[in-house]
């Protein structure tokens, strides 16, 4: 069991890595899902891609791997109120209503990787 929990923190990491280096390829990708009241649209989504990278690195370093697991915890569920948002909006950020029901789902099973990840010692 030990194995597949290894692989799904390293599949983690990989998908944090790589959002997070979307956030500098694509920047206006992620433009609607920062709210209008925000100024800084453009840092705010550098920021978050860098801290998105960073942590996907640190998760792949046994020695950092719960510190890294327990900011990801954090950043999805600051993220979470954004995707709650966008499945009841009129006009979803990106997409249809069906994409933004599908991003929903996701963001708890990050969040619960996230969570499992910052508890079990393997």
């Amino acid at each position: 069991m030990k194995h597949f929990w290894n692989i799904l923190r390293i599949l983690l990491a990989i998908f944090m890595i790589y959002a997070g280096a979307q956030h500098f390829i694509k920047a206006d990708f992620f433009n609607p899902f920062v709210p209008d009241f925000m100024v800084y649209k453009t840092f705010i989504i550098y920021a978050s891609g860098f801290v998105e990278v960073i942590l996907g690195m640190l998760l792949l370093i046994p020695k950092y791997k719960y510190t890294a697991a327990t900011g990801i915890l954090v950043l999805m569920v600051c993220f979470l109120p954004i995707h709650i948002w966008d499945v009841f909006s009129n006009t979803p950020a990106i997409g249809s209503h069906k994409a933004a029901l599908i991003r929903l789902p996701i963001q708890f099973i990050l969040i619960a990787l996230a969570y499992k990840f910052s508890k079990i010692k393997n």
